[in-house]
């Protein structure tokens, strides 16, 4: 299925980009999450169109997403879960557990989609990482 992008997708492409995508992720997620619309010339021509509009969009959501970053940048955080005699979490800490954290402590909006964790937390460690998603 061929899908013209409304937006930067990390490993897919650009704005205004027709891009080959399997029907169920262009249908279930990218087209029903405005990401993106069927590929044709009208929709093409349309995103052409709007292609600055959208870019400014996107230049928006990275400076939010700058912003949230420059407030957590090196803070420390703490979650209570249940943890086996080894050290090892009975479940991981999620993204969704991580931003209600973050909007209680730091009254900061944040979704977990911004969340992209290298790994997941299983282990009982002192230390993590939190990286936001900011597509180029």
């Amino acid at each position: 299925m061929d899908v013209v992008l409304l937006e930067n997708i990390k490993n897919l492409g650009k704005i205004g980009d027709v891009v080959n995508v399997k029907r169920g992720h262009g249908r279930n997620f990218l087209i029903k999450y405005g990401k993106a619309l069927k590929a044709s010339k009208v929709n093409i021509d349309l995103v052409n169109k709007k292609k600055q509009e959208l870019n400014e969009k996107n230049i928006s959501v990275k400076k939010d997403a700058k912003k949230i970053f420059d407030i957590i940048n090196k803070k420390k955080y703490k979650f209570a879960k249940r943890a086996k005699d080894n050290n090892e979490l009975y479940g991981s800490i999620k993204p969704k557990e991580l931003s209600k954290t973050i909007e209680s402590l730091d009254k900061i909006e944040i979704k977990p989609s911004q969340f992209d964790l290298i790994y997941s937390v299983y282990n009982f460690r002192v230390f993590f990482i939190i990286f936001l998603v900011l597509n180029d």
